[in-house]
């Protein structure tokens, strides 16, 4: 596996790695590390290889690529060496960037398979970003990029279904696609039973990345109209992000430190059980061109673990689920999400209610159940159906 990410919170390149690990295939991730991880570790079978080091601390598109470039010719070299000493039948490529599956050339000469696995939409992730007009050069350009970086790749893994048809339209044959959205892992994510806070708090939480499309400002803001009528109501953000700083500064501001905290970069063996103990989980995704469409794994994993969630009115959250499994808000209005985290505050059936159909959901659809949508793929590249396997996860 290659992948521009920390190994230890990314959970869609874990469930693959870990998953062809536990069936015997011999497989490396090379990635990130964060100040003071070690270069190398084996987690759960798999060989992780941290070549880089990274602060999230982009502030313009040219720092952002200068680091893209760092990890794409590190982890071509990388790739190169490992191979020529133990080949590699699959290399599994996951963008953000798409320009990262070029870093397989030789391998790829020499007999590797490759699959890019396209997390987020790079052109309109960019536009989003950096606020550049989807008609710009930059977007054309990229737009372009995701074309021959699709062309090159042996196949292509989409994240959901609403980029599946936009991809399929723009830049790919239908049949050389796959989508695998980003499901549950149940050995990590699963129910603990009813929450209850000793001091009687109420814990509402996020998990993820601190990107201005998320949201996170709209649910201080709910937070602070809160104030008074929920006097009880904690907010728990976990994670870290370019947004960061202004989000400490508006908790500041807003004289909330008794009610927000933020708690930064955790694995995600810890973000479960922090999740096993609160009260309500928040996505409050803003509906711009990327975040309408961006699929969010934190709303399957709170129902995974028996948590009720309150989420954004976005395309790709009603295309997947309805009110009777999430308690939807009005994109972008820090007045809805108050009134809608209220409600749920003071009806306690209905988080019940809304959890018992997630539960149900969550039972079709979790990665015990679909893995073997991947596991068919890699096989079928490998064209040696249940042999060992050597991948390698970027």
């Amino acid at each position: 596996m290659v992948a521009y990410t920390f190994y230890e919170a990314d959970n869609r390149v874990r469930r693959y790695a870990e998953a062809l690990a536990k069936r015997g295939d011999v497989v490396d991730a090379i990635v990130l590390r964060r100040a003071g991880q070690s270069s190398f570790v084996v987690i759960r079978g798999v060989r992780v290889h941290r070549i880089q080091k990274r602060l999230i601390d982009e502030r313009g598109p040219f720092t952002y690529l200068r680091k893209l470039l760092m990890f794409f010719f590190r982890s071509a070299w990388m790739l190169t060496v490992r191979h020529l000493k133990e080949p590699y039948d699959i290399i599994h490529v996951h963008s953000v960037p798409d320009f990262e599956v070029f870093a397989t050339l030789i391998p790829r000469l020499m007999g590797a398979r490759v699959i890019l696995d396209i997390h987020d939409i790079v052109p309109e992730f960019y536009a989003s970003k950096f606020k550049v007009s989807e008609r710009s050069f930059v977007f054309r350009w990229l737009l372009l990029v995701e074309k021959m970086s699709i062309a090159y790749s042996n196949h292509v893994i989409i994240s959901n279904h609403l980029w599946y048809e936009k991809i399929t339209q723009r830049s790919v044959r239908p049949e050389k696609c796959t989508t695998i959205i980003n499901y549950p892992d149940l050995s990590i994510f699963a129910s603990r039973g009813e929450k209850a806070q000793a001091n009687g708090d109420f814990v509402m939480c996020y998990p993820g990345t601190l990107n201005w499309h998320q949201g996170l400002d709209l649910a201080i803001d709910a937070v602070a109209l809160l104030r008074d009528k929920v006097p009880q109501l904690k907010f728990l953000i976990i994670g870290d992000g370019p947004d960061r700083e202004k989000l400490k500064t508006m908790v500041r501001e807003q004289h909330l430190e008794d009610r927000v905290e933020l708690r930064g970069f955790v694995p995600i063996e810890e973000v479960a059980g922090t999740m096993a103990a609160i009260n309500l989980g928040v996505v409050p995704k803003r509906k711009d061109s990327f975040g309408n469409e961006a699929f969010s794994t934190k709303i399957m994993e709170f129902m995974a673990m028996g948590v009720p969630v309150v989420a954004s009115r976005t395309r790709i959250d009603q295309y997947y689920f309805n009110e009777r499994l999430v308690q939807f808000f009005d994109s972008e209005s820090a007045e809805d999400l108050a009134a809608k985290i209220l409600e749920l505050v003071r009806d306690p059936a209905k988080r019940s209610a809304v959890c018992t159909e997630a539960a149900d959901f969550i039972r079709l659809n979790n990665w015990d159940v679909r893995k073997s949508e991947y596991l068919d793929v890699v096989d079928r590249l490998a064209k040696h159906q249940g042999a060992s396997v050597r991948v390698s996860s970027s």
